[in-house]
């Protein structure tokens, strides 16, 4: 059995679960009205047969980052340190996310070629919906090639609420 230590945090869109390793790294986030979502993500990561969330008292590192995110400081979530055991595929979808500035958007296509893989946007997309780390590993930033609000584990009304905290409605690359 493995044991992660789990948080709970009050956001403007909804209790939010933070999910940590013994080290204090992030190893899932996601809301509460998600939670089975967030407990298959980590059973798949994690590759545990049994998973413990036990309740962590105080506020860890990660915990006092997306806070201070929804509070308004958007680069509060730019260091913290994550831990996922996923494909190299995933992690490099991951990372190039992670590197999408709070503010802007950018289609699956254009993340796809940026990545040197053109005609992936579709193992993108997977990869992107894959990810147990939502805010921090921005998926939301993703969109349509149009422009549109496309899936998001947390739902469509969440995505729209973050772009918009982060300014990027209406804002996409589609190159």
């Amino acid at each position: 059995m493995q044991t992660f230590h789990v948080e709970e945090l009050e956001t403007p869109t909804g209790r939010m679960l933070i999910v940590a390793d013994s080290a204090g790294r992030l190893a899932a986030a996601d809301w509460q009205d998600h939670e089975h979502r967030l407990i298959e993500l980590v059973h798949r990561y994690y590759g545990a047969r049994r998973v413990e969330l036990v309740p962590r008292p105080g506020r860890t590192a990660p915990a006092r980052a997306l806070a201070a995110y929804f509070e308004g400081d958007l680069m509060a979530i730019d260091g913290i340190e994550i831990t996922v055991k996923t494909t190299p595929f995933q992690a490099e979808v991951w990372a190039a996310l992670r590197r999408i500035p709070a503010g802007t958007t950018m289609s699956y296509g254009a993340l796809a070629a940026a990545l040197g893989r053109p005609g992936a946007p579709r193992a993108v997309g997977h990869a992107n919906g894959s990810n147990p780390i939502s805010v921090v590993v921005p998926c939301h930033r993703l969109v349509g090639a149009d422009g549109s609000l496309t899936g998001y584990g947390g739902g469509i009304e969440r995505k729209r609420w973050l772009l918009a905290h982060e300014g990027a409605l209406g804002m996409v690359d589609r190159s």
